[in-house]
């Protein structure tokens, strides 16, 4: 791994400033143990082995079932035509694919999703793709409120606006936002990135634990123990490429957005005294 000044770059990037008490995250692995990164019920497919079908008179258990299925018989691209909006589709996939959707999505979709590339040319209802834990996720149009929540890794994009609370509780990953993001977005953010390219609605970052949130546009307000950071050349070069990757820009330069980060007076909340509680809220 590349290194700044005798650190990784990881290190310029805040990303080992946490405090954090309690059992450690960082996990281990061998080359030996390859057959351990695979769910036991996951599929050998073909990302090559396209297969589509017709989900508009089907029943919302049975368009997850289709999929299901196709995934078991190989096919590693599968297209779902005329989704008509409805919910908790393409739910707990934990396998790698390319799934596409054509057409708008209810609540819950995606969720719970283990490494998939799903594309969605449509919008999407409340809570997409919450509790993701790898893999891509593109949403063309709109989406709901709560997009993203608990999210704990992987690229998770919506390329027009969001509502409130988008990234709730997040723990990972990266939430991009082509345009415009509701009110609390980013509440109670634990760790991750999110990039709001539009403008950001009042609350923003309210009770953050830590993270980094971007905004490109106008930042109504910020929440409790929200403030300003500074971006650094090694954040920029990294928003760059991350956004590219997507098909996205800066409206004003990656260099002009609005860094947020924890102002970490919550973290002992606990501990202080009713007045200096007072002060925090």
């Amino acid at each position: 791994m590349a290194e700044v000044d005798g650190q990784h770059k990881s290190h310029g990037m805040g990303l080992h400033e946490e405090q954090l008490t309690g059992r450690t995250q960082q996990i281990f692995f061998s080359p030996e143990e390859s057959d351990n990164f695979l769910y036991p019920e996951s599929f050998e497919v073909d990302l090559d082995n396209k297969a589509e079908f017709d989900a508009g008179d089907m029943e919302i258990s049975a368009i997850n079932l289709k999929i299901r299925a196709l995934m078991q018989a190989g096919h590693g691209h599968i297209v779902v035509k005329n989704p008509l909006a409805k919910h908790s589709l393409g739910v707990g996939i934990l396998n790698r694919l390319k799934l596409e959707f054509e057409g708008s999505l209810g609540y819950f979709g995606c969720g719970l999703i283990d490494g998939p590339n799903v594309t969605v040319h449509g919008r999407v209802g409340w809570s997409f793709a919450e509790n993701m834990m790898a893999g891509v996720a593109v949403v063309e149009k709109n989406a709901g409120s709560t997009f993203g929540a608990a999210i704990r890794g992987g690229d998770l994009v919506c390329k027009g606006d969001v509502g409130s609370r988008t990234g709730i509780d997040q723990k990972g990953g990266t939430v991009i936002v082509g345009g415009r993001s509701g009110a609390f977005s980013g509440f109670m953010m634990q760790r991750g990135r999110m990039i709001i390219l539009g403008d950001a609605g009042i609350n923003l970052g309210d009770s953050m634990y830590d993270g980094t949130i971007y905004v490109g546009g106008k930042i109504e307000s910020l929440g409790v123990d929200a403030v300003p950071g500074e971006i650094s050349d090694l954040e920029a070069d990294w928003i760059e490429r991350k956004l590219s990757a997507h098909g996205l820009s800066a409206p004003n330069g990656v260099k002009s957005l609005q860094k947020i980060v924890a102002g970490k007076k919550l973290w002992n909340y606990d501990n202080l005294e009713p007045t200096e509680k007072k002060i925090v809220l």
